[in-house]
């Protein structure tokens, strides 16, 4: 009697220790740390305040999360991750950020003492809190690299963190408003802080590290093993200035802070939000380019190219679905065409050589397998990828580049 092979067991149950086991732990701890620092900020401010506090800052980041997810409804990250980042930016990066600026506070007393409050919030909070925030962004570019196709994803992710940490330190800032001066009116208390924090500038956090974001979309297209480097420290860089600029306005107050609002923040949130768009569009180029390839091997079916190349399109498709199928049906449509770009983005990487050919297997083969899985819950028939014979060779040849203009 042969002894069964359980290394195909041990292997599946390796996966799934990595795969689901890593990632709940860290929803745990970072879970963890954003409770303690709800009971840091109850300590310092007071249950009623910090509960005022909480309802005020609830409204900026609302309206930051929507910004986050209309920028990311092309390719919509993985939601565990996303969570994880504003978990993060809540949790981890206001403890790390809370610890080393109140080390800062007793380095500038005694470097500074008569400019102490200048130099910590000015000179010593931004490169602390940029730090903080930038490093779940970093540690996930370097860990789950597949997950960042372009410069979208950059910026996703460090807005979530820094969306993540607005939110408690906006707790914390609303919660000493109302403890010193109640609710008041639009001189002072909560009301006042709330025009400048929640009206004017709720995507300020989210700007600075959105430059941290550009530096790993422009790192992730880089060739070279330098600027790979340079990118996400520049970007790290800009944050940290602007971060300055923004604390050094608020300081003086007045005309000073309206002319680096209007001057300087407006205009770069303004190019921000063009870069994003543009990048969005140079994404559904790139999926649209790559459709025919996948039709050719078999993972597409030739009538659904239309309705894939554009976002109008894609959500009349899951529309439709929902009509006639119900909602998991239409959600099993949505995961089919997340599959279906990541597979795109996969097969544009590995024609520009950005992707080693091994590396490309494995993630191919992943998503492959959540493709049919999603296929087969939308349509409820276990042959529903039966329609083409699957011919992966086709994945490996180069996708035609469309002809220059004035050639």
């Amino acid at each position: 009697m042969s002894t069964p092979d359980l290394s195909g067991a041990r292997r599946l149950q390796s996966y799934k220790h990595h795969v689901v086991g890593w990632p709940v732990a860290g929803l745990i701890a970072l879970g963890m740390c954003g409770l303690t620092m709800l009971g840091i900020v109850t300590a310092r401010v007071g249950v009623p305040a910090a509960t005022i506090g909480a309802l005020a800052a609830l409204l900026p980041v609302g309206v930051v999360y929507a910004a986050i997810v209309w920028m990311d409804r092309w390719e919509p990250e993985p939601p565990v991750l996303m969570l994880g980042a504003f978990l993060w930016g809540a949790g981890g990066a206001t403890a790390c950020a809370l610890l080393l600026n109140d080390a800062m506070v007793g380095f500038g007393e005694f470097l500074v003492p008569d400019a102490r409050t200048f130099f910590t919030t000015v000179v010593a909070a931004p490169p602390v809190e940029e730090a903080a925030k930038a490093l779940f962004v970093v540690a996930l570019w370097f860990r789950r690299r597949a997950e960042f196709n372009g410069m979208v994803d950059g910026v996703v992710y460090a807005a979530l963190t820094a969306a993540g940490f607005a939110f408690t330190e906006n707790i914390l800032y609303f919660g000493k408003a109302y403890a010193e001066g109640g609710l008041g009116s639009v001189g002072g208390g909560v009301i006042a802080l709330f025009i400048i924090r929640g009206i004017l500038s709720p995507f300020s956090h989210p700007l600075f590290t959105s430059m941290v974001g550009i530096g790993i979309g422009l790192a992730t297209r880089s060739r070279h093993s330098g600027w790979r480097v340079a990118w996400p420290l520049l970007g790290y860089l800009v944050a940290t200035v602007l971060h300055a600029v923004w604390n050094g306005s608020t300081r003086l107050g007045g005309v000073e802070f309206l002319n680096v609002y209007f001057l300087i923040m407006v205009p770069i949130f303004a190019g921000t939000g063009w870069l994003v768009v543009w990048q969005r569009r140079r994404e559904q180029r790139i999926v649209a380019r790559q459709l025919p390839v996948l039709e050719r091997a078999g993972l597409i079916m030739a009538s659904e190219m239309e309705m894939l190349a554009s976002l109008q399109g894609r959500r009349g498709w899951q529309r439709k679905v929902r009509r006639s199928g119900g909602a998991e049906a239409a959600k099993a449509v949505r995961d089919y065409q997340i599959a279906v770009t990541e597979l795109a983005f996969l097969q544009h990487r590995a024609d520009e050589g950005r992707t080693t050919s091994a590396a490309r297997r494995a993630r191919r083969e992943r998503l492959i397998a959540d493709l049919k899985s999603a296929r087969r819950s939308a349509s409820g028939s276990h042959n529903a990828l039966q329609t083409a014979r699957i011919k992966l060779g086709e994945l490996t040849q180069m996708t035609p580049q469309p002809p220059e203009r004035g050639k």
